[in-house]
């Protein structure tokens, strides 16, 4: 039983470490990675090229554009520094044309679950708006709103609260 766990272990990383050396999502541009755990019909639990980190993945996107944007308590407005970061997603999406993204509406754990889930949804919206008037097709991006339900940083402070109201851009 241990040299079977063992063996999967090694296909596993063997895997990974061949995903990589590609440089880039899967060609047909559906690979999923962790983000949802869907695969990417490889049978390899939810890992993808876009998921481990080369050009076009969550992590190229987080370090040359930045994957999130802040707003002020109550409010779905862009600020300046918003679309300045929307503005490097927007040429990021240009760069990689078969990637998707999903922008996810999220709030401080202020208010009522209801109330926060409709900001969020309304923070996503305004990404999602943003980023199509800078050219990027609506049809890929998809938003949802997680409301209070997955803070950023955990904690009862201005500071907390403050990161904690975004909307974060997810490659799919």
């Amino acid at each position: 039983m241990t040299v079977n766990k063992n063996w999967t272990r090694l296909a596993a990383v063997t895997l990974m470490g061949l995903l990589a050396a590609c440089g880039g999502p899967d060609n047909n541009g559906a690979g999923t990675g962790a983000s949802n755990g869907a695969g990417n019909g490889m049978g390899n639990g939810g890992i993808s090229a876009s998921s481990m980190g080369g050009p076009g993945s969550q992590s190229d996107l987080a370090a040359t554009a930045g994957d999130r944007v802040y707003f002020p308590l109550n409010q779905n407005d862009l600020t300046a520094d918003a679309r300045a970061t929307l503005n490097k997603q927007a040429a990021w999406l240009a760069k990689y044309p078969q990637v998707n993204v999903q922008i996810a509406g999220n709030c401080d754990d202020r208010g009522t679950e209801e109330y926060n889930i409709a900001l969020g949804q309304r923070r996503a919206n305004a990404v999602r708006d943003y980023l199509e008037a800078q050219g990027v097709p609506e049809n890929r991006m998809s938003t949802i709103s997680y409301g209070k339900d997955r803070p950023a940083v955990d904690g009862d402070t201005e500071s907390a609260w403050a990161q904690d109201r975004n909307a974060i851009t997810n490659v799919e």
